[in-house]
C-alpha cells in the first residue's frame, strides 16, 4: 500500500499560514518576528529537508531489514492505522525528552529551541545532526512489532505536520477538553520557555496524555510568560553556529575532562553536567529558583 508524504502535502499550508500569522503579529503591532531570525529557520528547515532525502535510504534500508524479524504481521487495517498514532506518539514523547535529558542528543535537538522568538517559522527551525545520532533507531521498535515501515514513515508525517501549528502566540487557549488531550500552543509554549519552572516540560508530539502519565507536564501560568530560547543563548543567525554550535563546545569540554568517566558524562549526561558540580542543569536551575521563591516567602 502506497501511503502520501503528509509533510510535503503540507507544504503550501505551512506557508499560508506564517504568512497569516505575520498579518495576524503586523495588524496588533507585535514583534513576532525577526527577519533574520525567520530566515535563520528557513535555511535550518531547508537543510533539514536535504539532509534527510540524502539520508533518507538508510533509514529505508534499516527499516526493511528490521522488518524480517518482525514479530507479526499487522498490515494496513484501519485499527492499525490508530494502533500506529498511539504507539509512535509515545516513542516521540521518550525521543524528546532523551533529546532534553542527555547532552549527546540534545546537541542534534538544541537548534529547535535557539530562536528568542516563538512562531510558526520557529517550527522549520529542524535538526541537520539528528539522524547521525541515531535517534530514529527508536521507531525501529515499530517495525519489529510488524507494523509496515510506509505506515510507520506515515505517522512520524503526521506527527510533524501537527507540531508545526503549535508553534504560535497567536493561540491563546483551546476548550478545556481539547487543552487536556491534545499537545497544544499553550502547552508548548512552555516547553520552549527558559523560565526555570517550565524547563524540560510538556514532551508531547500530539497527545499530552503521556507527560501527563510520566510526571513532565507543567500548565501554561499567564502570570508567568514564557522567555523564549535557550539558557545560554548562542547570539547568533548564522545557521552553521545553529546547527553545530553544541557539538563543537562537547568537543572542547571532552579535551578538557580529566578522566575517562568525566568524558563520558561530559557527552551523555545532562546539558550543563560539570564534575565539580557547578554547571547549570535544568534540575540545579529549578532548585535555584525554589529555594529563592523560599526565602522571598519567608522574607514576606
Amino acid at each position: 500500500m502506497t501511503l502520501p508524504d503528509p509533510v510535503r502535502l503540507a507544504i503550501p499550508i505551512f506557508v499560508l499560514l506564517i504568512v497569516a500569522e505575520t498579518l495576524w503579529a503586523w495588524r496588533r503591532g507585535r514583534d513576532a518576528y525577526e527577519t533574520r531570525d525567520t530566515a535563520a529557520s528557513l535555511v535550518m528547515g531547508l537543510g533539514n529537508f536535504g539532509l534527510g532525502f540524502a539520508y533518507g535510504g538508510i533509514i529505508v534500508a534499516a527499516s526493511a531489514w528490521a522488518s524480517q524479524f518482525r514479530l507479526f504481521d499487522i498490515g494496513f487495517a484501519w485499527w492499525a492505522f490508530v494502533a500506529v498514532f498511539l504507539l509512535e506518539d509515545l516513542i516521540y514523547y521518550w525521543f524528546h525528552r532523551l533529546s532534553h535529558e542527555h547532552r549527546f542528543w540534545w546537541a542534534a535537538h538544541v537548534n529547535h529551541h535557539t530562536s528568542q522568538h516563538y512562531n510558526l517559522s520557529t517550527a522549520l527551525r529542524q535538526t541537520w545532526t539528528g539522524n547521525l545520532a541515531f535517534t530514529w533507531t527508536l521507531w525501529l521498535v515499530l517495525v519489529l512489532v510488524g507494523f509496515p515501515p510506509a505506515l510507520v514513515a506515515f505517522q512520524k508525517g503526521i506527527s510533524l505536520v501537527y507540531q508545526f501549528w503549535i508553534h504560535t502566540e497567536a493561540i491563546r487557549r483551546l476548550p478545556p477538553w481539547i487543552e487536556a488531550i491534545f499537545n497544544t500552543p499553550s502547552h508548548h509554549r512552555v516547553h520552549h520557555a527558559t523560565n526555570p519552572r517550565y524547563l524540560d516540560r510538556n514532551y508531547a508530539g500530539i497527545l499530552i496524555v503521556w507527560d501527563k502519565l510520566f510526571g513532565t507536564f507543567v500548565p501554561e501560568d499567564d502570570r508567568e510568560p514564557c522567555r523564549y530560547g535557550v539558557v545560554k543563548n548562542i547570539g547568533t543567525f548564522n545557521p552553521l553556529r545553529i546547527a553545530f554550535h553544541e557539538w563543537a563546545d562537547i568537543a572542547k569540554d571532552v579535551a578538557r575532562a580529566k578522566s575517562w568517566r568525566e568524558g563520558l558524562m561530559l557527552v551523555f549526561g545532562p546539558p550543563g553536567w560539570r564534575a565539580d558540580g557547578s554547571g547549570l542543569t535544568s534540575a540545579r536551575i529549578r532548585a535555584f529558583a525554589r529555594e529563592n521563591d523560599d526565602r522571598r516567602n519567608a522574607a514576606s
